[in-house]
């Protein structure tokens, strides 16, 4: 259980508190090794000194050298296989180092030689105690070195009595100061422990954020760019690869930014935003590798930092202007829209009446003529109440209704009349056709033309002069469906307008209100077929273009519907 003590504003956790974590700790991990080697390092030094005594002539204890040899391999044993672990209570971890240790140095300083003090040696184990212990185990440890050294001088007044106070006084103060030294140790070694493991919170939640702001940036829909005072990228998002284009995203970073020339005002902005201090915000063009320079706005802002030392960062955010003016252009035309099924009600009731009175009209007309007018009133008015049903199932977002079955469509011959029904009103010329589909289809007649006309005109708004720069065809796919393809030779779509291709209210153009594609893509899944866009060449030496397709879905497949 954790016990939360205040002090100074921070909390501080008891030694108990922190046994598991101490199993962890890379700090108390060197600790232990570090006594380890001191342990080493002693027993070498004490297996060296009967030789130096040898060397000065002075009488040498065989249990000295065999007890030091024997306490060299211990200790090296311990070295290399002992597993670090906390010394939590007295047992087998505590045995085989600090008991070794306590034993040794005991039985040395009764079997001292020449003079040699052994008892500056207890502060060794009784560090290792207090420091890799609990606070039981360091106080303990020390206690019991105090009553080894208190022994030793009870046994040496047994062996000679005479005035010993100076030895008890002598083991009495040695004992206080390893008291004095175990629990200054303890205390620092419970800071070590708990400013790690603060630290490794610490880290943790950093790490934590710093995922958490990738993932962030990653989904932003902005461009995100960060550069620092000289101008070097540093990160860089895939939206801002996606608009500024060039190969963004293969580039190793950090590069400078004013090394490519389509950056470069991007480059003198964010300088303009470090020399300022303050946001910076502007519209500014930048070339693509193919088409017309995108308008993008750009807004800076500077990271803010504790440390007035550190240095600033200039993170710029991108938007693409044709993205965000769709964006307002659909929020307004969505409130017209909201409109539309009123609008649509509305426009109903005129409908039915010019309808009614031309087939009244109609009934008292005996000239061919006048009665031809009266049935392409009738016809158009038709066309206009399917179109308002149409919208209306559009804003009302319901499913069209089911298609009778007898409900279908030769392809071939309905796409060359409404090819050549569309060539004579839009008077284009250099349009092909290629009909080899040779099936019928499911699918209502006036949507089919409203589709074949909206990628009609598409193609026309962008297709060159020349003979075949608009290729009408129908033919089956590689799984049998039928299929109508429009292709032009206009230039490839830029990503960013592929991306919103069959999306409402969105438009390259700012005179179209976007909702042509929109349409046909609802038409086409009213009806169980597919439109998309791909950009290829209609032969291998021919040049690539620009190709709408619909893949019809099969008879049987609508008849299980």
């Amino acid at each position: 259980m954790t016990a939360y003590l205040w002090s100074r504003g921070e909390p501080a956790t008891d030694w108990s508190s922190l046994e598991k974590f101490n199993a962890d700790s890379s700090a108390l991990l060197r600790l232990w090794r570090g006594f380890m080697a001191a342990r080493c390092f002693v027993a070498a030094v004490l297996l060296l000194l009967p030789g130096v005594a040898l060397a000065l002539k002075q009488p040498v204890q065989a249990q000295g050298i065999a007890l030091t040899i024997c306490y060299l391999i211990a200790v090296l044993l311990a070295a290399r296989y002992a597993p670090f672990q906390p010394i939590r209570r007295f047992g087998g971890v505590w045995l085989s180092t600090i008991g070794i240790d306590l034993v040794t140095f005991t039985a040395l300083q009764t079997l001292q030689v020449g003079g040699i003090n052994y008892t500056p040696l207890f502060a060794l184990p009784v560090l290792m105690g207090a420091v890799l212990g609990t606070g039981a185990v360091g106080l303990g440890t020390t206690a019991a070195a105090t009553l080894l050294l208190l022994g030793h001088a009870g046994w040496y007044w047994f062996e000679q009595p005479a005035d010993t106070s100076p030895r008890f006084v002598q083991a009495a103060l040695t004992g206080t100061g390893l008291v004095v030294v175990a629990l200054i140790a303890h205390e620092l070694a419970r800071r070590l422990t708990r400013e790690e493991a603060m630290a490794q919170r610490s880290r943790s939640a950093a790490e934590m954020h710093a995922m958490v702001n990738d993932l962030v940036i990653e989904t932003l829909s902005e461009g995100v760019l960060v550069v620092d005072a000289a101008g070097r990228v540093h990160a860089v998002n895939p939206a801002a690869d996606a608009i500024l284009g060039n190969g963004l995203a293969q580039i190793p970073q950090p590069f400078v930014l004013s090394a490519y020339p389509a950056w470069v005002p991007l480059a003198h902005l964010a300088r303009q935003t470090f020399s300022r201090r303050a946001p910076q915000a502007t519209e500014v063009p930048v070339a693509q590798p193919q088409g017309a320079p995108r308008e993008v706005r750009v807004r800076t802002r500077l990271t803010q930092s504790r440390d007035l030392r550190a240095e600033s960062l200039c993170v710029m955010f991108l938007q693409d202007l044709r993205e965000l003016e769709a964006r307002i252009r659909t929020e307004k035309l969505a409130a017209m829209g909201r409109m539309s099924a009123a609008v649509a009600h509305e426009i109903r009731n005129p409908l039915a009446a010019i309808t009614q009175a031309s087939a009244l009209l109609g009934e008292d007309l005996v000239d061919p003529g006048h009665r031809q007018l009266t049935t392409m009133v009738q016809q158009n008015a038709q066309r206009l109440s399917r179109i308002v049903d149409d919208v209306l199932d559009v804003a009302r977002a319901r499913q069209q209704r089911v298609l009778p079955l007898g409900e279908q469509v030769s392809l071939d011959p309905t796409v060359r009349s409404l090819a050549e029904e569309w060539v004579q009103h839009a008077q284009q010329q250099g349009v092909l056709l290629s009909l080899e589909a040779g099936t019928d289809v499911r699918f209502d007649a006036e949507h089919l033309r409203r589709i074949l006309v909206n990628l009609l005109d598409n193609a026309s708004r962008y297709a060159g002069d020349r003979e075949g720069s608009i290729q009408v065809s129908t033919r089956r796919n590689a799984t049998g469906r039928a299929t109508l393809q429009v292709w032009s030779d206009g230039a490839p779509l830029e990503p960013a307008v592929q991306r919103h291709l069959f999306e409402p209210f969105f438009s390259s153009e700012s005179r179209s209100s976007g909702l042509g594609l929109f349409l046909c893509r609802e038409l086409c899944e009213q009806h169980g077929a597919t439109i998309g866009y791909e950009r290829r060449a209609l032969s291998a030496a021919g040049p690539e273009g620009n190709e709408f397709f619909v893949a019809f879905a099969s008879v049987e497949s609508r008849l299980t519907q």
